[in-house]
């Protein structure tokens, strides 16, 4: 049934595919990254005012300020916020792919013994972990701490922030 002649055929077919398929890629490449004008000179044609550019302002100083919102934090809330962390961070004392989080609130940054911060929070050692400077840490985390090794990219939502703080200052 499958002889070396019919063996030729099929390879001959699949590689006869490949080569289509490569060169269909290179012309669609080609076609689709000609410039079309847009260098240096471009302009936006128009522009639709959604008046997006006022509604932060508005909104910072109708949010209440961080010491509103962690006063009214449910740890227990909390609790499921930190189910984002748990893939990187321990509340056992042992550290994992970053440091462990128990004790965290109040605690001295970089203190965990034997884990390898980075130099930006080397440098903020003789700070501690508030729970204001934890609030800002997990909003951003890059722009709290530039060239940290935290990946993440933050919690945007405040009441999310206040009741992880609140979890971790139950679990010193």
């Amino acid at each position: 049934m499958f002889d070396t002649m019919t063996m030729t055929k099929v390879l001959g077919a699949v590689c006869g595919s490949l080569l289509v398929f490569l060169l269909g890629g290179w012309a669609a490449t080609a076609l689709y990254t000609t410039g079309g004008g847009h260098g240096e000179g471009h302009q936006q044609a128009y522009a639709i005012d959604t008046g997006a550019s006022d509604a932060p302002a508005e909104m910072a100083e109708d949010a209440p300020d961080f010491a509103t919102i962690y006063a009214a934090a449910d740890a227990a809330a909390g609790e499921s916020v930190f189910a984002k962390c748990r893939a990187c961070h321990k509340l056992d004392g042992a550290d994992g792919v970053g440091p462990h989080l128990n004790g965290i609130v109040d605690k001295a940054k970089a203190a965990s013994a034997g884990y390898a911060y980075s130099d930006t929070l080397v440098g903020m050692a003789s700070e501690a972990w508030t729970p204001e400077n934890l609030d800002a840490f997990l909003l951003s985390p890059r722009n709290y701490a530039p060239g940290t090794k935290m990946a993440f990219a933050g919690l945007p939502r405040p009441d999310e922030r206040a009741n992880l703080i609140a979890y971790l200052a139950t679990t010193n």
